[in-house]
């Protein structure tokens, strides 16, 4: 039975387990008045919210989530999370009365600006209505949002004529503005992703971005109260000087309560809710009030040599011990609990029994006993609900108990569940950890069933692909490869006239101070040369060695593709043995991955059982990072081997990596009859005998061994499957011996080295690969933090991460900054277990100082980037990044990718030198990590930093030395150039494509600096303009240009329309065309046309206004005075000769 909460006062109720929990919270918000729920911490706000979303759909919530910063921290919260907060404060101070306001320990005991100043703190914008621009700006500025060159993340915006766009707080997706004058014409929401627009809304009314609001009136009351509490200002105090300027600094929000004469606390906003405590909510509000304390007492006592940081008092931002309680005590409370309480009420549930003792028995059938279960409860009245994380493990459970004869269907909420078939399960995708059982219900979860499981939702992708483009263009100084002129070094867009008309072009700086001023129109023929660029030597303009070493390339890359063509053509014929997955058996070995499958994953999977059943020898590479599930591809291909009578080996590199696999395969196949083994130097000689005899005999099914297993002593009796994990990390005799397996037994090659997907497609059909390029769904994003480097943070940061039993990585740029850091670790925190490790060491030493930090014999590993790549070490949850400036884009996303791959939530806190000026670019890294905290963009960058290393470990170390010649991108070129025609059996490709036409009508050509203000996304736009390929694309380009920019300029028309010519000029075979007022001069490619018949009888039909000159170029006559007479002249002159070609 549960108590009404009508009356002041607190009251314990057991019976309430997690899920349940949620239905007993619904009942009482049916009672009448707003509840105020406290969460031990967001996760557990999250998994609430979601079961409400299923037991209640109709209840209205809000969420107020805490900050994800420590007290007194020198970083500030997400932009994100302050945006949720403060849009549910907004509502509040509008008198919004939710049923239901989630919240946790932290959020709730922290104070937060007065209602009347969140009330009064408005910008409304209606369609059809006037808009002071400057009034908006000011607003914007004032209140927290952050202006932008593309609006992608909450409290940002950007102004680009007559449009403004931005992400309101609270809003789902950012906001167009589209203006008329000084009226709103149109307001659009637009996808942050792609930043084109998807609906219309009629009205919209923006509320604060930041708890900080920074008016004359709070800075004034902000510097009265600073002085007031600090006393005297120094010189240094960079938070003062910033404030005092109307600037924001990093963390300004511990000062919050300087800026406003008094805070409130949540409580006061909903002052007649009755309050409802989560079982943990209790001992999380212990644990933060001893945090506070404690970084209070770090701040007033820093490390010398630390920048000053001066805290307020605790109790000036934070409930104590005493204002929680007075918060609740004249109220009505309640106390929720999983079991029963003697002295209290009973909500009327207990906690399922899970199916941990079938699981370890391996005589018992673990989905038989689940439908026993499950025909229990209905026998005792009971509907069922089976709960899973995703829709992927919820369709492979249905598939599994159907082999037990249950019946199932699919409910969305528990509204479903009313009048359901007694004979029949219902199952539901939700986040529930593990069952209850009530009079009326028992839900069983999929954790219950299998076993602990990483528990968060599936999210979309975000943005990354078109955004990280954007932001790896290229920038001035890098080293650039013309496909005509060879390598140089561009130096920046500038802006030349031509012909009398300004032209944007791109200038490239060659050998003995030659400069090449590339049209932007032409931008394709320029590519990247790749990221180890430091030591490459420029090409001199118009000297004979570029094109003598790019036909030497076309020459070897040509013999490459026939050797691979011929090596993918030679396995195809050969004989192989078919092996089948196990009916049912093979389900419930998958249905043992504690994950639910990515897309790419579940790709992997079927082109690896499609090549076991194929007949022949499999040679496939599985490519992507670490910790994207790579190894679950190899255990279900060994899964299928070995049930299929065949022995299985695993070659990894290293003795850590060995072990590493050979904990995995014994957990996965633990109750199957399949007997596994290792074989490395840390395997003692007799165990190492025994374990060569029982390969030989066959009486071992799977060994997992270091390239000791690769000699040629080792006999295997009935070999079926080779995996191959990371084996650029072979030596040469090692790679030989591997070709030779490769012969007659399928190989499985593993690598975390990114592959980009354009030399995928290169060799699309040539080397079998399988790309998993997104993390899987379960994995927690890793939370990022960039700053100048504080010791309160670091210590902070270790100590917390020791505390939850994990371990951390502390990574430095060069070996001389470890003892430096080592000792300053050791004197912070004299308890902790330091290790380091560098590549200097000698290989056994490393690698046991990396096995102390593997096996939990060292807490703190301080090493440079060298840690073994493919190691997997789920405790370790920590990293911390000195000098993070020193390191590439590419480095700092491989190096967060060693945490996060357990169910914790990882930290990565990337530091900075105190007071030392960053470049520009080491700025805009440091920003693009702490924005895409998200998961998947990792990989996809590393793909686009990538230079030398992703396709020497895939095409050989000799190509490597091809690749430095011509670049990374031109390489890739020519290689699926060079397969296509080796394909077709061609001695050479149809056709160079690698000739660009050049056009000069006298138009000026560019996108205005007043269009598009940032160069980067000028030239992203640059690039995407010459790659389009049609009428269809270039409208459909057209249109998205006036969605995100306004009505497309002139002179950015003009290029679009060179662009088109450009193709025509293709097709028709033109090189080179002039125009001017008085017509145009065509020079044809080669001197050549490819239909002379039709051309003279064109000629012939044009009265005198067309000649052929004697050196073959085309004179073409015509009044074309004005600019677009002479564009559109010169496009219907060119569909002509195209058409004539093709004729």
């Amino acid at each position: 039975m549960i108590p009404p909460l009508n009356r002041a006062g607190r009251i314990r109720l057991g019976g309430a387990p997690h899920g349940h929990d949620a239905r007993v919270l619904a009942s009482m918000a049916a009672g009448g008045g707003p509840l105020i729920h406290i969460s031990r911490d967001d996760a557990q706000m999250a998994r609430m919210a979601e079961c409400l979303g299923f037991f209640a759909p109709h209840l209205a919530l809000l969420r107020f989530p805490s900050w994800d910063c420590l007290p007194y921290d020198r970083s500030s919260p997400r932009n994100d999370i302050v945006s949720e907060r403060l849009a549910t404060l907004a509502a509040l101070a509008d008198g919004v009365r939710p049923d239901i306001l989630l919240t946790t320990a932290n959020a709730f005991l922290q104070r937060v600006p007065p209602r009347a100043e969140v009330a009064g703190s408005r910008f409304a914008c209606e369609a059809g209505g006037a808009l002071d621009i400057e009034a908006l700006l000011a607003f914007l500025e004032r209140h927290g949002y952050q202006r932008a060159e593309t609006v992608m993340e909450p409290g940002e915006y950007a102004v680009r004529g007559g449009l403004v766009d931005l992400f309101p707080a609270g809003e789902p997706a950012p906001l167009r503005i589209d203006l008329f004058g000084d009226e709103i014409d149109e307001i659009r929401r637009f996808d942050p992703i792609d930043q084109r627009s998807t609906d219309r809304l009629e009205r919209f009314e923006l509320v604060p971005a930041s708890e900080v609001v920074l008016t004359g009136e709070s800075v004034a009351r902000f510097r009265e109260g600073y002085r007031a509490a600090f006393g005297a200002v120094t010189a240094d105090d960079t938070l003062y000087e910033s404030v005092s300027a109307g600037r924001r600094a990093a963390g300004i929000e511990h000062w919050l309560p300087l800026f406003f004469s008094g805070l409130d606390t949540l409580a006061d906003y909903l002052p007649d809710a009755a309050v409802v405590e989560d079982e943990q909510a209790g001992a999380a509000r212990d644990v933060r009030f001893e945090a506070i304390a404690d970084h209070y007492a770090a701040r007033l006592d820093p490390p010398t040599g630390e920048a000053p940081y001066r805290p307020l008092p605790p109790d000036r931002l934070y409930l104590d011990a005493g204002g929680w309680e007075s918060c609740l005590q004249d109220r009505p409370s309640a106390l929720l609990l999983p079991g029963p309480v003697p002295d209290g009420a009973d909500a009327g549930a207990r906690p399922a029994v899970d199916f941990s003792e079938a699981r370890a028995r391996p005589d018992l059938d673990l989905y038989g006993a689940v439908a026993d279960r499950l025909a229990a409860h209905a026998a005792a009245g009971r509907r069922v609900l089976l709960a899973a994380y995703s829709e992927g493990s919820r369709d492979r459970l249905v598939g599994l108990l159907r082999e037990q004869g249950v019946h199932t269907e699919p409910v969305r909420t528990a509204g479903g569940l009313d009048g359901f078939p007694p004979d029949r399960l219902a199952t539901a995708v939700l986040p529930l950890e593990s069952g209850f059982e009530s009079a009326d219900l028992a839900v069983v979860t999929e954790q219950d069933i299998l076993g602990e499981r990483l528990s968060s939702r599936a999210r979309g992708r975000r943005r990354a692909q078109d955004f990280l483009q954007e932001l790896s263009e290229i920038a001035e100084g890098d080293i650039v490869v013309h496909v005509e002129h060879g390598i140089g070094r561009y130096e920046g867009l500038e802006t030349v006239t031509a012909a009398g008309a300004p032209h944007d072009c791109l200038r490239i700086q060659y050998a003995g101070d030659g400069r090449l001023f590339v049209p932007v129109e032409n931008i394709e023929t320029l590519s990247r040369y790749g990221a180890s660029d430091s030591a490459v030597a420029l090409d001199r303009l118009g000297g004979v060695q570029w094109q003598a070493r790019k036909a030497r390339m076309k020459q070897r890359i040509r013999e490459l593709a026939e050797q691979l063509i011929r090596v993918a053509a030679e396995r195809t014929l050969r004989p192989g043995e078919t092996l089948q997955p196990p009916a049912g058996l093979y389900d419930e070995f998958a249905a043992r991955f504690a994950f639910a499958e990515t897309n790419d994953q579940l790709k992997a999977i079927e082109d690896v059982l499609e090549d076991l059943s194929a007949g022949r020898p499999m040679d496939r590479l599985i490519c992507g990072d670490v910790g994207f599930g790579k190894t679950e591809v190899a255990l279900r291909a060994a899964f299928v081997t070995a049930m299929s009578g065949f022995q299985v080996a695993v070659v990894a590199p290293t003795t850590l990596l060995v072990r590493q696999h050979f904990k995995t395969f014994r957990e996965r196949f633990r109750g199957l009859p399949v007997e596994i083994g290792q074989l490395s130097r840390l395997v003692a000689g007799k165990e190492a005998r025994e374990v060569r005899e029982r390969l030989a005999d066959g009486r071992l099914d799977i060994v997992i061994g270091t390239h000791a297993l690769l000699a040629k002593s080792i006999r295997m009796k009935r070999l079926g499957l080779l995996v191959v994990d990371e084996e650029q990390h072979f030596g040469v005799a090692h790679k030989e011996r591997l070709k030779q397996y490769r012969s007659n037994v399928h190989v499985l090659t593993l690598t975390a080295t990114p592959i980009p997907r354009t030399l995928q497609l290169a060799l699309s059909g040539v080397r079998e690969m399988s790309l998993i390029a997104t993390p899987p769904v379960d994995r927690l994003a890793v939370r990022t933090f960039v700053g100048p480097f504080d010791a309160l943070v670091v210590r902070e940061a270790i100590r917390r991460e020791l505390l939850r039993g994990g371990r951390c990585f502390y990574v430095c740029p060069r070996v001389r900054d470890l003892p430096e850091v080592t000792e300053r670790l050791r004197a912070m925190m004299p308890d902790a277990r330091i290790g380091v490790a560098h590549g200097g060491m000698a290989a056994a030493v490393l690698e046991e100082a990396v096995g102390a930090f593997y096996d939990g014999r060292v807490d703190v590993l301080v090493s440079t980037n060298i840690v073994e790549s493919g190691l997997d070490i789920p405790e370790a949850n920590t990293l911390i990044v000195h000098r993070a400036d020193m390191f590439g884009l590419a480095q700092l996303y491989q190096l967060r990718g060693r945490i996060g791959r357990a169910k914790l939530r990882a930290y990565a806190y990337l530091t900075l030198p105190e007071r030392r000026k960053l470049t520009k670019a080491a700025e805009k890294r440091l920003a693009v990590m702490q924005t895409l905290d998200t998961l998947g963009a990792g990989f996809q960058l590393a793909s686009y930093d990538l230079d030398i290393r992703g396709a020497g470990n895939l095409l050989g170390d000799e190509q490597s030395g091809h690749i430095r010649e011509v670049g990374i991108e031109l390489y890739q070129h020519m290689l699926e150039e060079a397969v296509a025609a080796a394909r077709s059996g061609a001695d050479e490709a149809e056709e160079d494509t690698s000739w660009t036409p050049q056009i000069g009508l006298g138009a000026p050509v560019l996108i205005p600096e007043g269009y598009v203000a940032d160069l980067n996304v000028r030239l992203s736009l640059y690039r995407r303009i010459a790659a389009l390929e049609d009428r269809e694309q270039t409208e459909a380009f057209a249109a998205e240009l006036i969605d995100r920019f306004g009505p497309v300029p002139d002179e950015l028309e003009n290029l679009l329309r060179i662009v088109a010519i450009k193709r025509l000029c293709r097709e028709a075979g033109v090189e080179k065309v002039d125009a001017g007022p008085k017509g145009a001069v065509v020079s044809f490619r080669g001197g050549d046309f490819a239909n002379p018949a039709g051309l003279i009888d064109y000629i012939g039909r044009q009265a005198g206004t067309v000649r052929l000159r004697p050196d073959h170029k085309l004179v073409i006559g015509r009044s074309w005075e004005k600019e677009p007479a002479r564009i559109a002249g010169t496009e219907r002159l060119l569909r002509d000769l195209a058409e004539i070609a093709s004729g």
